[in-house]
This record gives C-alpha cells, structure tokens and sequence, in this order.
C-alpha cells in the first residue's frame, strides 16, 4: 500500500508565500514523475507543476516564474514553492505521483487527499 500525504496548505495574503510538501510511504521500489495539480471550486482539476525522476520541470502558464517544484529522491518527497501568491491561485493542491511498487511489476499512479491554499486579505 502506498500513500501520498501533503501539508502546507493555508491561508496567506496576496503576494505572499507558501511551501507545499508530499511525501510518498509505502511498499515503495522507486517514484518517477510526480506532480501537483490543483482544483478551485466549479472548475476542472489542472495540472500546476510536473518534475520527472531526472528532474525535468514543467509549469502551468499561469505559475511560471512564480511556482517553483522539487524533490528529493531519497526520501521520496516533493514540494511546491509557491511566490507571489495570487487570489486566483486559491484551490486545493493535490500531490500525485508514479510509483512502483516492491515485487510488481508496472507504473501505478496515486494522489494524495489534497491541502488547502486560500489567497484572501
């Protein structure tokens, strides 16, 4: 069984700055590409940042420049700088990750529950 258990989400005003982290636990063998999407109310879940295992980085438009991902490896965690923090940047953050597992063979994708980030004054 794996889980995927983010924590920093929170309540911060505009132009301010949050940290978001996940840590993947669990009968893990290796995670590769590993992300974190968001989801406002009455709106699609979207993509906001991408990183492989290698560390190739991808961003939505709308973060670039202000959101920064990393991981580390090791310890098979990920976290989500967050900058410049904008109203429209409130939603529910979920971690999401592709994981193998110990003795299976295959890719098999998890999410976590999800942490909130509100952007209000």
């Amino acid at each position: 069984q794996v889980q995927l258990v983010e924590s920093g989400g929170d309540l911060v005003q505009p132009g301010g700055s949050l940290r978001l982290s996940c840590a993947a636990s669990g009968n893990i063998f290796s995670t590769e590409a590993m992300a974190w999407y968001r989801q406002a109310p009455g709106k699609q879940r979207e993509l906001v940042a991408r990183i492989t295992s290698g560390g190739t980085t991808n961003y939505a438009d709308s973060v670039k420049g202000r959101f920064t991902i990393s991981r580390d490896n090791a310890k098979n965690t990920v976290s989500l700088q967050m900058n410049s923090l904008k109203r429209e940047d409130t939603a529910v953050y979920y971690c999401n990750a592709d994981i193998r597992i110990r003795g299976f063979l295959g890719l098999y994708n998890y999410w976590g529950q999800g942490t909130q980030v509100t952007v209000s004054s």
